[in-house]
Parts: C-alpha cells; sequence; structure tokens
C-alpha cells in the first residue's frame, strides 16, 4: 500500500501528542521553563490510559481503508 507522506491519517501517535497537548493546556498553572514542562509531559504521558493507546492500535485497520476509500482526500480520522 503506498502511504502517501503528507498524510498524518495513518500516524497514531499525532494523536498521542494531541491528548498530551490537550492534557498539558488543562493544567491550571502550565509549564514555564523547560525542565517543568519534560516533567508535566512525563507525568501527563504516564498517565494517558492504556485503553485509549490500545483503541488508537485497534483502529489502525479502520484508518487504513478509510484512507484507500478516499482516494487519499480527507477522512474523519
Amino acid at each position: 500500500m503506498d502511504w502517501p507522506g503528507y498524510s498524518p491519517d495513518l500516524n497514531p501517535i499525532q494523536h498521542v501528542w494531541d491528548m498530551l497537548g490537550r492534557r498539558i493546556a488543562a493544567h491550571q498553572l502550565p509549564p514555564t521553563c523547560l525542565p517543568e514542562n519534560r516533567r508535566a509531559l512525563l507525568d501527563e504521558w504516564c498517565n494517558i490510559p492504556q485503553d485509549q493507546i490500545d483503541n488508537l492500535i485497534l483502529s489502525m485497520s479502520r484508518r487504513c481503508k478509510a484512507c484507500i476509500a478516499s482516494s487519499r482526500r480527507h477522512t474523519l480520522y
């Protein structure tokens, strides 16, 4: 299967980064320096529920099918 280089549709890590970003943004006091940001990211990474990661992995076949069906146009992912 061709994998279009411009398509984030098939890359579940993009969704993990989005989860991390939303979790950090929800902090009452966001990190103000690099060490704080690193600590916050590591803490949030460890707190992502495993079922969310599993769901992303299990969604790969749906993502691939949607990408193929869309003829490389926009998908819901």
